[in-house]
């Protein structure tokens, strides 16, 4: 099995952080999203993956490169930002006749994906939502999908798809992302995946739907930070660097500096970071940054950043410097 990972977009609503990261390389509970995404796929065997990049894609062929050498990565440019099922399009020299796994860059889960794969029948990725007009959602029918809608302006189903998406008939999907582009077919302007399976549904393909429970976006600073709580929550670390006051769960990377100060809780200090009279609560402070006699909280510190003063609240993008006297 194959996995599709779309990383392509711009990370609009996480700037200043993604002017110079790719959204999936930012840090969330220690480690960038992409690696979160990846271990869970290892764990399950699956040793393929197609990145489709775009935007500071080099980086992101660096990272995978570099961390994962043995992976099995094929990485495609999605030269026009037109929709996810474009994404998907993109990749489909690279995806053949194997079962294929998709999973957004921007998303983490918590789900048990084994049952899904030993199930061997198409399966989407769903949650019950309150608000289902802000996703795509599936109206199913006796166990299986009968319809699925992007972003319905009626309430027609609280199953919202979530990002993960079991092919089990590739070729069919290929076919019909290939009649999406032929024919123009978009909605919202966009090509949308939901309208490629939409017609595999239509061709009668059966399609099913399996739940997850954790599913965590990290599409924007609040969503960031909240999953970030949630993976602290999970596996934070227990090292006390001395004259350090923690509040549990957070992370502190091994070689980070940290002194004279009071982290946590739920907060995140990447590799390389130097964290001297300061305190810092619900925040992520992200590689090689510098804080120092800071009062941070519910914020975000970029790469290489430095921050010096006294701050409530701050989001600062990597390389910034920042000083209050």
């Amino acid at each position: 099995m194959r996995a599709v990972i779309p990383a392509a977009g711009f990370g609009s609503r996480l700037k200043p952080h993604t002017y110079s990261l790719p959204k999936v390389l930012l840090n969330v509970g220690g480690k960038p999203i992409i690696s979160h995404i990846l271990d869970k796929l290892l764990e399950e065997k699956v040793n393929s993956a197609t990145f489709v990049i775009g935007y500071l894609g080099e980086q992101i062929i660096d990272y995978v490169k570099k961390n994962y050498p043995t992976l099995n990565a094929d990485f495609v440019e999605q030269k026009e930002l037109l929709g996810l099922g474009h994404a998907i399009y993109s990749a489909k020299e690279t995806l053949g006749n194997e079962e294929v796994f998709i999973i957004l860059g921007d998303t983490i889960f918590d789900v048990d994906l084994h049952p899904v794969i030993e199930r061997k029948e198409n399966a989407l990725g769903v949650k019950e939502v309150d608000n289902p007009e802000r996703f795509g959602v599936a109206v199913c029918e006796k166990g299986k999908i009968v319809k699925l809608i992007e972003k319905p302006k009626e309430m027609v189903s609280k199953l919202a798809l979530v990002g993960l998406y079991y092919i089990k008939n590739t070729p069919l999907l290929i076919e019909c992302l290939d009649e999406l582009i032929e024919k123009g077919i978009k909605t919202k302007d966009e090509y949308q995946l939901t309208d490629a399976l939409q017609l595999m549904i239509d061709k009668g393909e059966k399609l099913t739907t399996f739940h997850v429970d954790g599913w965590y976006d990290c599409g924007k600073p609040e969503t960031l930070l909240s999953t970030n709580q949630f993976l602290l929550r999970k596996n934070g670390t227990n090292r006390r660097p001395e004259n350090v006051i923690i509040s549990n769960p957070v992370y502190i990377a091994e070689d980070a500096e940290v002194f004279n100060s009071v982290i946590g809780p739920f907060t995140t200090i990447a590799s390389n970071c130097q964290i001297n009279e300061s305190i810092i609560k619900n925040s992520i402070v992200s590689s090689g940054a510098v804080v120092e006699r800071a009062i941070i909280e519910n914020s975000i510190i970029g790469s290489d950043a430095v921050v010096r003063g006294n701050f409530k609240r701050i989001n600062a993008g990597d390389s910034s410097e920042i000083e209050i006297l």
